[in-house]
This record gives C-alpha cells, sequence and structure tokens, in this order.
C-alpha cells in the first residue's frame, strides 16, 4: 500500500476535498468554508451532510457573530471514529487506541517475544485491539484503519516484512491480511524505526521538515524525514545504517553475514559482549545500563566507544541528507549522557560545517510512546486521505 500522507489531487466527489480543509480540527462556518473552497453555499451544505451522514464532521458551539443570527460552525468529530496504532518490538506488543488527532483514548502492552511468530504475536495484538475497543465503548465500525510497525525490513507496498534478521517464521508473513481478517478495515505495516520517526516528529518535532531518527537498542537503524515527508527508499530499506561498516573495526561477525556492522560493534547486544570479554556480568543492553549507571569506568568507556561509532556512519548521513536534529532513540540512551556525547564528538567534528552549523542531536523526547504514537499516526493519515474518505462516502469498503 502505497504513501498517501502527502497527497495531491482530489477526488470526484467533493466532500473529501471539503473534509481535508475540516481535517485539522478547527470549526468553520458554511460561508468560511463556501470562500475558500470558491464553491455556493448550498454546494457546501451537501457535503457537509455527506460527513455528517459518516459521523465524521458536526455541529459546534455557535460563532461569534457580528449581528443578526449567529453562524453554526462544523468542525471534525475527532472521538466518533478511532484506529488502532500497533508496536511490536523484540519483547513486546503494546496497542494504542486514539482519534482521529492523534489522542490516546486507551493503550495496552504485553511482554512477548516476536520469535513465538507471527500468528502468536499478532494474536496477542487483535486480543489487546479488542479489548481496547471494548472498554471505551466502541465497536468495530468506529475503527477506521490500523497501523503497525515491526523490528525488520518490510515491503510497504505490500505490509510483508522481508528476511527479518530477529523474526524467524514472519518472512513474508501476511501481516495486513491476518489483522484485516479480526478488524475489517484497512491495514499499514512498516519498519519500527519508520513509525518511531513519525511518532517523534509528531510528538516533539512538529515544524521540523528534515529529520534523522535514529534507535539503537537490539538493533540500529534509522528513519528518515526530508521535506516533511518519510523516505523510504525504493524498496522500503532506506535508514538501514545498521549494517553499514565502519572504518575501525576488528573483524566482528554480524549476523547479516558481513563484517564490522555498525549493529555488530554499537548495539547494547554487541556493547555486552565486548564487556563480557572484560570480565563483567553482561548479556543485555539493561546489564550495560546498569554497569554505566554504577559508574564502573570500563562499561563508561564501552559505552563512549559505541556512540563514536555511531557518530561515524550519522557524520556521512549529516553530509548526505542535511538533517536540521537527529534524535536519537532506543534503550542504549538510557546509558545517559556518555553515548550521545560520544555520536555529538564524532559527528561535529567529521561532518561538513555548513551541515552540522545549525544540527542539533538530541535524546528522544516520545521515548517508549514513539512506536504505538507512530503506528496510530500512519493507521491516521490514511484513515483521513482522500481516497479513504472518498470510499466511505461513496459507501465504498476502503482498501
Amino acid at each position: 500500500m502505497n504513501d498517501i500522507s502527502n497527497f495531491s489531487g482530489l477526488s470526484g466527489s467533493g466532500a473529501s476535498e471539503l473534509f481535508q480543509i475540516l481535517r485539522d480540527g478547527r470549526p468553520r462556518t458554511r460561508t468560511e468554508l463556501a470562500e475558500q473552497m470558491g464553491l455556493a453555499r448550498s454546494t457546501i451544505t451537501l457535503r457537509i451532510e455527506a460527513l455528517m451522514d459518516l459521523g465524521l464532521v458536526g455541529y459546534v458551539d455557535d460563532a461569534i457573530s457580528t449581528g443578526g443570527r449567529p453562524s453554526t460552525r462544523i468542525a471534525l468529530k475527532a472521538g466518533s471514529k478511532v484506529v488502532l496504532g500497533i508496536d511490536i518490538g523484540a519483547s513486546h506488543v503494546r496497542v494504542a487506541l486514539t482519534d482521529l488527532l492523534g489522542h490516546r483514548l486507551k493503550e495496552d502492552g504485553q511482554n512477548i517475544e516476536v520469535s513465538q511468530g507471527p500468528d502468536t504475536v499478532l494474536g496477542v495484538a487483535v486480543e489487546l485491539g479488542k479489548a481496547l475497543l471494548e472498554a471505551t465503548d466502541h465497536s468495530l465500525d468506529d475503527l477506521l484503519s490500523v497501523g503497525v510497525g515491526i523490528p525488520g525490513p518490510v515491503e510497504y507496498r505490500t505490509g510483508r516484512p522481508f528476511n527479518p534478521p530477529i523474526m524467524p517464521g514472519w518472512n513474508n508473513f501476511d501481516v495486513p491480511g491476518l489483522l484485516k481478517q479480526h478488524f475489517n478495515v484497512p491495514v499499514l505495516v512498516d519498519n519500527d524505526v519508520n513509525i518511531m520517526a513519525l511518532g517523534e516528529r509528531n510528538a516533539s518535532w512538529p515544524e521540523v521538515e528534515d529529520m534523522l531518527f535514529v534507535k539503537i537498542a537490539t538493533g540500529i537503524g534509522s528513519g528518515i524525514i526530508s521535506s516533511g515527508r518519510l523516505q523510504r527508499g525504493a524498496d522500503g530499506v532506506a535508514g538501514d545504517i545498521g549494517h553499514i561498516r565502519i572504518h575501525n573495526g576488528t573483524g566482528t561477525a554480524c549476523h547479516c553475514g558481513n563484517l564490522d556492522c555498525l549493529e555488530a560493534v554499537a548495539s547494547g547486544p554487541a556493547v555486552a559482549k565486548k564487556l563480557r570479554a572484560l570480565g563483567h556480568d553482561a548479556e543485555t543492553s539493561e546489564d550495560v545500563i546498569k554497569l554505566v549507571s554504577s559508574g564502573n569506568a570500563e562499561a563508561v568507556h564501552a559505552v563512549r566507544q559505541a556512540g563514536r561509532d555511531v557518530g561515524e556512519v550519522l557524520s556521512a548521513c549529516v553530509s548526505l541528507i542535511n538533517p536540521s536534529v537527529i534524535v536519537i532513540g532506543g534503550s542504549m540512551t538510557r546509558t545517559g549522557e556518555h553515548f550521545i556525547a560520544g555520536i555529538r564528538e564524532v559527528v561535529y567534528s567529521r561532518a561538513i560545517p555548513v551541515a552540522t552549523q545549525h544540527l542539533r542531536i538530541v535524546q528522544s523526547g516520545a521515548g517508549l510512546d514513539a512506536g504505538v504514537l507512530g503506528a496510530s499516526m500512519l493507521a491516521i493519515h490514511h484513515a483521513m486521505s482522500p481516497m479513504h474518505i472518498d470510499a466511505l462516502v461513496n459507501g465504498l469498503k476502503p482498501e
């Protein structure tokens, strides 16, 4: 399914064109809408009625009048319809139910290993989603779409995972198909870092047009937002920086089959492996975080070096795509300032000065919420798109 969050052209029904104006939530009078669209009030009224029949817009309190009868205002009914955002991680599933403006109505989650396979993991997501609908007195008829983020490469057009390294049994699995069987609405699937980039931008940087979101946890990846749009590339794998080779590697094998990939030397498990070799009890990112928090000098040094390795790759990214903000997320950010300091040290010294003069490198503000928030935004963009609204107005089942 193609990205339609940035659309061009409008459909024939006209109601969808009107909806694109009202989707920001700001109330407007019929006169204002008629002037903005260059149409007769009678035409505007017909289009409003079509959207009202779907429960998408409604009347709000009377507008301030300059004399005579107050004008009635029309606005988006953000809470009348809902979407589900599903964030699937290596060891968790989180689901949020939001209104059409992205306000979370309720959410829940469960710890589960993604390696248990798609049927089991998606089954948990379905149970959580249906429970959220019931708990908020919504039915499946109120649900417009579902957005999903998964921790691996995704062919965005089909929503199917593509050889995900930590997800046995998921390759080419029809994720949208399974979820659609239960929810009977359009399902959009993307990799978790792209989803987190959408969530972070919506939560913390809505005015930023060029941003790079980088996740460093069990794996390493990035989501690229350029000119306000999420960039997926020709095959949906843009931003896969975890498998770029670093220049000062020592021949560390990566699960992808290559040597000295960034993920093999700077991810949470990679740093833990280095600390084990030094005699420390470290198996996971959490163990690394505990060692750093306790002031262990070798752990602090290892984390700082991991940050420098990430910075080496990001310095090339900065020169290539010139973001104004780099947001660092994932569990490794919980090691404190040491990790991000290592990134900044290399990026600001290696990338060309004109590309770094206004560059900010910051820790994620959305934190653990970035994934589920981004999945919700993906669903909202589709649910409020012209072609989706057109299908609803014309009594068709949206795809």
